[in-house]
């Protein structure tokens, strides 16, 4: 039997089996600098973060916390991608140590939670004037549906203008500095 198959006739070995250990060096935890990503990038990764905040809405009942335009507004959208991010290094990764990992990040929702409302955006947000009201097709080909989401991303300077990282000024002045005395 290959070496990469755990022992079938103990069944635990499956579960309880130690990860291999490997030549390569684990990968950084990435980091989600919006405006430092390809249009491209940036739009799949909005996608992304979209289903895992339909997602959250449900699970933890935030219907009447996060508004149906989060993505519209910058702070919010930063603070669902720290909250992703997040919880994808707690729930995603193997190698977490932390105990209370799970524990912490509800936490960190709980008490972040009255900052994901948008009272301006409570009832609806007013779109920008001359919305063309584009129609996207479903993932199935059935009927196009007006998707707002996707509006966005093609319409909007933020989902079509080029990368720039928010901090490459200050990182270039570091670099160009006098080392210190």
């Amino acid at each position: 039997m290959p070496d990469d198959f755990p022992d079938l006739d103990d069944p635990t070995a499956v579960w309880f089996s130690p990860p291999r250990p490997t030549d390569e060096p684990p990968a950084a935890p990435q980091r989600w600098v919006w405006t430092a990503m390809e249009p491209a990038e940036r739009r799949a990764k909005l996608r992304q973060l979209a289903t895992w905040v339909t997602w959250l809405i449900t699970a933890h009942e935030l219907h009447n916390t996060i508004p149906a335009c989060w993505y519209r507004h910058p702070r919010l959208l930063e603070r669902l991608t720290a909250l992703y991010t997040g919880w994808v290094r707690v729930y995603c990764s193997p190698d977490s140590e932390r105990h209370l990992a799970e524990a912490d990040w509800i936490a960190t929702l709980d008490n972040m939670e009255s900052r994901l409302k948008v009272p301006t955006c409570a009832s609806r947000h007013n779109p920008p004037p001359q919305s063309n009201g584009r129609t996207v097709s479903t993932p199935t080909g059935g009927e196009p549906t007006y998707d707002p989401l996707e509006e966005f991303l093609l319409t909007s300077d933020w989902g079509t203008r080029p990368p720039t990282h928010p901090a490459a000024e200050e990182a270039l002045r570091h670099i160009l500095a006098e080392p210190p005395l």
